[in-house]
Parts: structure tokens; sequence; C-alpha cells
């Protein structure tokens, strides 16, 4: 009895050695894909919780892709797999904010694109541990984040344009 609580206390200590440095990532991750700071919040809680039960089953030393990929399979979960657009703020458009954000603009991309542009732009993994996140294949991941930087960059140019006070009329 006393070994197995030993060795329970040392697998939890392995797991918040090896988990605990990606939490910010994870947070960071989960607002994009939960769109509010509550959600966000239990999300990562919910993906730590299982990331501790299936720690023994772990094998190689990636953790932050396998701890991203629980963490999306927890979000999907909860909003029931659909994007929760009632969460962003409706009543202005894109256009219509002063200075948008990155998170911002993400947010206003296609939930498949806003992962994959999180994921590589904000939490910095490579397109392989996308790929293992995400369980798409490395060629959808790089067209993914190739659509939607173009996205970005159009509507970050939307942004600016609408800003730019317009020339004033001229009078004869």
């Amino acid at each position: 009895m006393m070994r197995s609580a030993e060795a329970g206390n040392k697998t939890a200590q392995q797991f918040r050695d090896a988990a605990l440095p990606w939490l910010d990532d994870a947070y960071a991750f989960a607002q994009i894909l939960m769109r509010t700071e509550a959600d966000a919040e239990q999300a990562v809680q919910e993906c730590y919780l299982r990331a501790l039960r299936q720690f023994d089953g772990l094998r190689g030393s990636a953790i932050r892709p396998w701890l991203l990929a629980i963490l999306k399979s927890v979000c999907e979960e909860r909003l029931g797999r659909t994007t929760p657009k009632a969460a962003v703020d409706t009543t202005a458009t894109p256009e219509q904010r002063e200075t948008p954000t990155i998170r911002q603009l993400i947010e206003d991309l296609p939930a498949s694109l806003g992962e994959v542009i999180a994921l590589r732009e904000i939490i910095d993994l490579s397109y392989k541990e996308i790929a293992e996140v995400t369980g798409v294949p490395v060629t959808t991941v790089m067209s993914r984040i190739a659509e939607a930087r173009g996205l970005l960059l159009a509507a970050r140019r939307a942004a600016s344009k609408a800003r730019r006070p317009s020339p004033p009329a001229r009078q004869n």
C-alpha cells in the first residue's frame, strides 16, 4: 500500500515537472478556442486533470502537443463541437473596432484556421506538433496557416483603411 502511494506521488511530481511549464500555452490556446476567460480556465483545469490520469500512458517526451491535443478535445466537448459566435463581440464588426488585436482578428477566423494560426504564431508549435494537436496532416496544417495568414492580412488592411480619415471634399 505504501509503495503505491509513493509511486502515485512520484508520478504526480513527474507530471507537475513536465506539464506545468506549458500551463501558459494551454491557457492561451484555451482562450482562443473558448473565447471567455472563465471557460478557458475551466477547460485548462479539465485538461490537466485528464492529462494527470493519462500521464502513465504517455510515451515519448513531447508533452506539449499531447497536452494541447487533450485541451482541444476538452474544448470541443464543452462547445458541442461548434464555435460560440455569441461569445464574440457582435456589436462591432472587425472594421468598426478601433485597433483590432491579433487575438481579435484570430477570433474572427473560422475555428479550423484560428486554432492552427494560434498554435503556430502565439504558442510557437512546429507544423508537426500542430498536426499532432489538431489530428490533421502536416500539409493541411500548412495550407490552413497560409489561408489564415492571408485572411489576417486582409482584415488588418481593412481595419487600417477604415481608421484612416477620408480626405475632405474639395469645394469649388
